[in-house]
């Protein structure tokens, strides 16, 4: 039976470009099952989860359910759980953790000011090995059940700090995860690349070979990050910042005749399939682009342009879903500035 995973690998869509935007995670442990609305459906009081994700609307904080892989005993009881904070900005990134027997607490965090950057002195600092989540959350999408949950568990039997995580987004990337402290999402992952991710992220390096983009930043942003680190073949997680990124007009032309000159991959915006309207109006539309200044530490610094297209090959965004045209971050030009 074809599924979304598969129809994306036979259209060999790209995977850079398109991870969840989390400028900082906040983590809670759930054991049991998951809904489709995971805050509002498992055995977390769903009230405390809807106000934890209104708490953290418009704070660059993304709140999600977490578990440890394996059979999960539908049980209501759970004396503590733990939870984790991550910030994952380059050069300032960090997690924080802690046990937490009545999860309302966590209503009482700043969640400005953690998006923004700052944890106070929260909790007490994690130094322990990378941190793995795997997307596996079926009443999501089936494809991060059948592919993740497997994954997940190779990880935790090879000693990996692995979690499961219930929606990051890109299911049919499946399977999908990311890597704390530096928030790189990988997509279509096998068990050896999840292992060399985590081996590289331990390195404070990052693995570009199937990388969807630092949670950092916004998808353009994300997409030239990725553009420039192949270009120049930079792996040093914390080398590479984004510093400045503004809306201009479209290349003459549109989305269509415009030159990629990108040494870099394409990129793609999983999060909604396109409505592409009749060919008249696509000429009247404007095409989102952005250019971006992403600088090196060492004083280099490039300029990105990056264009929001919609002309990839018809594919469901997640099992069951009509084919649309989802959304790509094409890298149009880098050009090395001063």
């Amino acid at each position: 039976m074809s599924t979304c995973a598969t129809a994306s690998r036979d259209a060999a869509e790209p995977v850079a470009g398109t991870s969840a935007t989390a400028q900082a995670w906040l983590l809670v442990e759930q054991t049991g099952p998951w809904g489709t609305d995971a805050l509002a459906e498992s055995h977390l009081d769903p009230r405390i989860g809807r106000a934890l994700e209104a708490a953290a609307d418009d704070t660059g904080v993304r709140v999600a359910l977490v578990r440890r892989p394996g059979r999960h005993a539908d049980c209501h009881g759970t004396p503590a759980r733990r939870v984790f904070v991550a910030h994952t900005a380059p050069s300032r990134s960090w997690i924080r953790t802690a046990s937490v027997a009545d999860p309302a607490a966590l209503l009482h965090l700043d969640f400005a000011r953690l998006g923004a950057g700052e944890h106070g002195g929260l909790w007490d600092p994690y130094d322990g090995e990378p941190l793995v989540f795997v997307c596996t959350n079926g009443k999501r999408d089936r494809c991060c059940a059948v592919l993740g949950r497997p994954l997940a568990s190779e990880l935790a039997d090879s000693g990996a700090e692995a979690w499961e995580v219930t929606h990051i987004g890109g299911h049919r990337f499946s399977p999908t995860l990311f890597v704390l402290p530096y928030g790189y999402a990988y997509g279509r992952a096998s068990a050896p690349l999840a292992k060399e991710a985590v081996a590289s992220a331990r390195d404070g390096r990052i693995l570009l070979d199937h990388c969807r983009g630092r949670s950092t930043w916004e998808r353009p942003a994300q997409a030239a990050d990725l553009a420039v680190r192949e270009l120049i073949g930079e792996d040093r997680a914390d080398a590479i910042d984004i510093v400045h990124s503004e809306s201009v007009p479209s290349p003459a032309g549109g989305g269509k005749g415009a030159d990629e000159t990108a040494e870099g991959p394409r990129h793609e915006d999983t999060t909604a399939a396109d409505t592409t309207p009749p060919a008249a109006a696509r000429h009247e539309a404007p095409t989102p682009t952005w250019a971006l200044t992403v600088a090196h530490r060492d004083g280099r610094s490039w300029l990105v342009t990056v264009q929001q297209r919609a002309d990839g090959t018809p594919a469901p965004v997640s099992c069951g879903s009509p084919l649309g045209r989802p959304a790509r971050m094409a890298v149009l030009s880098v050009r090395p500035l001063g």
